[in-house]
């Protein structure tokens, strides 16, 4: 059996079976490197000299990481919250409140991703506070799961800034052209729009269809640090500084064309305010580069289980293979690759570290079948993105369950994975098949 197909089988089977993601992708990659013929020096080579592709991402990552932290630490999101949760109590017309509960909870997911890039840090300080509100309304809290999620997939597939440039341009569009196809001049977005709207419409039939009815909850009330910790710093001053920091950041972001370069200098502004004091520094940035650093370490990892699959050599045996196996079909082969992805992506619980392993094998394959570089994106982005929606170990899951389970109401699997599995992945398989498709 081709190494490459044993190598993505071992890493997809352990990780599945609960093994650390990091040990699988050594693990699968070692198997496929000694299944090839390449000796244990040689393999481990192969997987040292990969790491390096990933160790600017990474950085990235926990330098955002640290900006977020400090964000939080400003009590800034917190303070928002309150503000709008005491005007949604002021109103009247509960319908109305409801609809800008929605709204509000969307657009900071949506934020979160890039315009103020702080990942799922938003979600303790924002939600727990809600829920009072949230059962007063008897919303159904799988739709705020996949709300939430919505936001945190759909912002960073398809808007290239904050999370979404990492994900867009120094993710798929490095490793695609790293597999030797041209990606000049591509516009992401307009490639990425229709794999997008699939995730809409996913959103809008679970609120119109799926959890449009009432559900109960039971009002108990809750103790959290983390919330009344950002409370206590909260202040009209450090949100106008956490403001100013975003803004800052966003613009550097865009001029120097460095997520890195952004996130120093909006660090720096909140140094410089007082916000985080000198002494505070240290504790705040390492507190930042521990909540990103599990996933930096996975795309590292994954840089160099993707580096191994190269150096087998049968990459070309695979696609081969897969050419006889399609007989020319298109349709069934991207198909197909949309599912890997997803089974993939399950696995590993990050569709940031998929897209490494999947872009050295779709990249040849997608060629030999004719697609269009636009398509090949797509297909490569999306078979990425599927299974971060509805995988137990991924952030876009475990961060809606972590505010909307603060008083045991949410179950992790029932009420937040398999709604959003349901209402994401399945959408996005039948539109990023058409994706490959018509472009």
């Amino acid at each position: 059996m081709n190494a490459v197909l044993i190598a993505v089988i071992i890493m997809v089977g352990l990780s599945l079976a609960r093994l650390h993601v990091i040990l699988s992708l050594i693990i699968g990659a070692m198997m496929g490197g000694l299944i090839a013929g390449l000796s244990v020096a040689d393999t481990l080579t192969a997987f040292q000299d990969g790491l390096k592709n990933g160790a600017q991402i990474a950085l990235s990552y926990a330098i955002l990481g640290a900006f977020a932290m400090a964000i939080a630490h400003s009590g800034a999101p917190k303070f928002l919250a309150d503000k709008m949760t005491l005007r949604l109590n002021q109103a009247s017309a509960s319908h109305a409140v409801k609809w800008m509960l929605f709204g509000m909870i969307g657009l900071m997911a949506i934020f979160s991703q890039n315009l103020i890039p702080i990942h799922i840090a938003f979600i303790p300080l924002i939600i727990p506070p809600l829920l009072v509100l949230l059962n007063r309304l008897q919303v159904d809290r799988r739709l705020v799961a996949c709300l939430i999620t919505f936001g945190l997939v759909n912002a960073y597939m398809f808007l290239p800034y904050g999370f979404g440039d990492i994900f867009l341009n120094q993710i798929i569009l490095k490793n695609i052209n790293d597999a030797g196809m041209d990606t000049a001049d591509v516009s992401i977005m307009r490639v990425m729009a229709i794999p997008a709207f699939g995730m809409l419409l996913g959103l809008l039939i679970a609120i119109f269809v799926s959890y449009r009815k009432p559900r109960i909850y039971q009002s108990i009330s809750t103790h959290n640090t983390d919330t009344q910790a950002a409370a206590d710093t909260s202040s009209p001053y450090r949100t106008t500084v956490a403001l100013v920091a975003i803004v800052v950041a966003f613009l550097v972001q865009l001029y120097t064309d460095s997520l890195l370069m952004g996130s120093i200098a909006g660090f720096a502004i909140f140094m410089a305010s007082g916000v985080v004091k000198w002494h505070e520094a240290d504790h705040v940035f390492n507190d930042g580069i521990k909540m990103m650093a599990m996933i930096g370490l996975i795309m590292i990892s994954a840089q160099g289980f993707a580096e191994v699959i190269k150096t087998t050599g049968q990459i070309d045996s695979l696609v081969n293979g897969a050419m006889s196996l399609f007989g020319g079909n298109k349709g069934l082969a991207a198909f197909v690759m949309l599912v890997i992805g997803l089974v993939v992506t399950l696995g590993i619980g990050s569709s940031f570290s998929t897209v490494p392993i999947l872009a050295a094998i779709y990249v040849p394959l997608c060629a030999a079948l004719g697609f269009s570089m636009p398509a090949t994106i797509a297909l490569i982005a999306t078979a990425g993105v599927l299974g971060d929606a509805g995988s137990p170990a991924s952030d876009s899951t475990l961060g809606p369950t972590m505010g909307l389970n603060i008083d045991g109401q949410h179950d992790h699997i029932k009420d937040s994975v398999i709604p959003t599995f349901i209402h994401y992945n399945i959408p996005l398989i039948i539109f990023g098949w058409i994706a490959a498709m018509v472009l």
